[in-house]
C-alpha cells in the first residue's frame, strides 16, 4: 500500500517561507506563488483528496495561510488549526487518549474527532490502496463504520470527543 503524502505539506511551507514577509519586497516568481491560495486552478483544487477552498489573508503587509481542511479516504483533516478553533470546540476539555508505537485495526463505532497533541500515525481504511498520514497540530474527523488498521510510527497522544 501506497502512502500519498498531503497536499497541505506544500502550504505550510509556503507559508512559513512567506510568514512575516512583506509581499512588496518578494521577487514576482515568489508572488505567483501565491496564486496557490487563490482556490481557482490551484494544484489544491483537485478532487482526490477533496480539498476545500483555503484562502491567503494580506494584512499591513504580512502573508499568512488559514487553516485548511482536507478530505482523503472519508477522514477529514485540518491541519495546524488556530487556537481559537480549538477554544470553540473545546478540545482541551476532551478526554485524552495514547500509545506506543503499535500497529492494530480499529473500527470507529461512532464519529470521532480528534486532536493530535503528539505522534505520527499511518490510518488504512480498510478496502484502501493508500493510506493517510496524521500527526501532531492535526485536527481530524473519523467517520462513524470506519475500520481501519493504525500504523503509529511515533507515540501518540490526543485528545478525542465521541458523537
Amino acid at each position: 500500500m501506497a502512502c500519498l503524502g498531503s497536499v497541505n505539506q506544500s502550504v505550510v511551507a509556503l507559508s512559513n517561507k512567506f510568514h512575516n514577509t512583506n509581499t512588496q519586497s518578494l521577487p514576482t516568481k515568489h508572488l505567483s506563488s501565491l496564486s496557490l491560495f487563490s482556490g481557482s486552478s490551484s494544484p489544491l483544487s483537485t478532487k482526490s483528496p477533496k480539498t476545500y477552498k483555503p484562502t491567503c489573508r494580506v494584512n499591513t503587509g504580512i502573508v499568512r495561510a488559514e487553516a485548511m481542511t482536507t478530505e482523503k479516504l472519508g477522514i477529514k483533516i485540518e491541519r495546524n488549526p488556530p487556537e481559537s478553533r480549538l477554544t470553540q470546540l473545546g478540545v482541551k476539555s476532551w478526554p485524552k487518549w495514547g500509545c506506543e508505537p503499535s500497529k492494530f485495526p480499529w473500527t470507529f463505532t461512532t464519529k470521532e474527532t480528534c486532536y493530535l497533541l503528539k505522534g505520527k500515525v499511518k490510518v488504512y481504511p480498510d478496502g484502501a490502496n493508500e493510506c493517510v498520514e496524521i500527526g501532531a497540530g492535526d485536527l481530524v474527523e473519523f467517520p462513524k463504520g470506519m475500520s481501519c488498521t493504525w500504523d503509529v510510527s511515533v507515540a501518540v497522544d490526543k485528545h478525542y470527543s465521541l458523537g
